[in-house]
């Protein structure tokens, strides 16, 4: 937190990263077994009126076990003093780097924030390609409504939620619990495999596309038993109250 004390100052609107708002939630970080960060790929204003996140926000941060912070993309006088100062980006509750977290999630709410979730895992210090990272850095993924085509994104993103994410984000918390208590000797390739079994998931290393030679599609191989040929959307027919 010292740091921001000494760069806040050189930007236009300071209050986008310094966190604290009401009702926001902080848990002990050393006291909890699986650590979100919420991201969405824009100004803090923008994502802050987006109203999925707030739903993601309350039901991850009911779990006893789970810890799920806010990130949003820095405006352009941020960005370039965060990139000077070697300051990767970080949560509003905490401040941690989002290269220590468990899991990044992002939302695709539009195209146009495409190139902002890049930057983002770049001003990380994370890979920005999936092919490129390894166990030690954190699963990346990526839900909303234009995660239901997410070809675009698939080489940057570790899996997909196609559709609503209510239910299924408890499912696989479930599956990263039972993974993580594995420790180290299990790789994220298993993860992966485990969480292509549940409906809604989708998982494009584990899929194999082959094209022609003008650039169209040709052909489609599951290369796991667990990869789904067609991917069922998930539908949450009747929120709580």
């Amino acid at each position: 937190m010292a740091y921001l004390n000494n760069i806040l100052h050189q930007v236009a609107k300071p209050a986008r990263y310094t966190g604290g708002e009401w009702n926001s939630v902080v848990k002990d970080w050393d006291k909890t077994f699986i650590r979100i960060a919420l991201s969405y790929p824009d100004l803090y204003e923008i994502g802050m009126s987006n109203m999925a996140l707030p739903i993601l926000y309350e039901l991850l941060n009911s779990q006893p076990d789970v810890l799920a912070e806010r990130v949003y993309a820095p405006w352009i006088d941020m960005e370039a003093v965060m990139r000077t100062a070697g300051i990767p980006l970080f949560s509003l509750e905490s401040k941690h780097p989002l290269k220590d977290f468990d899991i990044i999630g992002f939302s695709l709410g539009y195209e146009l924030t495409y190139t902002n979730v890049l930057n983002m895992l770049h001003l990380s210090q994370i890979p920005v390609l999936a092919s490129e990272r390894n166990d030690s850095h954190p699963v990346v993924i990526a839900g909303g409504s234009c995660a239901l085509n997410p070809e675009p994104m698939a080489d940057f993103i570790d899996f997909f939620v196609i559709g609503d994410g209510e239910e299924v984000l408890l499912e696989l918390l479930d599956s990263f619990r039972d993974w993580k208590r594995e420790g180290k000797g299990a790789p994220k390739r298993e993860l992966f495999r485990q969480v292509a079994t549940i409906p809604g998931i989708y998982v494009p290393s584990l899929y194999q596309v082959e094209y022609q030679a003008d650039g169209s599609f040709k052909s489609i191989t599951l290369t796991v038993a667990q990869a789904k040929p067609t991917i069922q959307r998930r539908i949450v027919t009747k929120l709580p109250p």
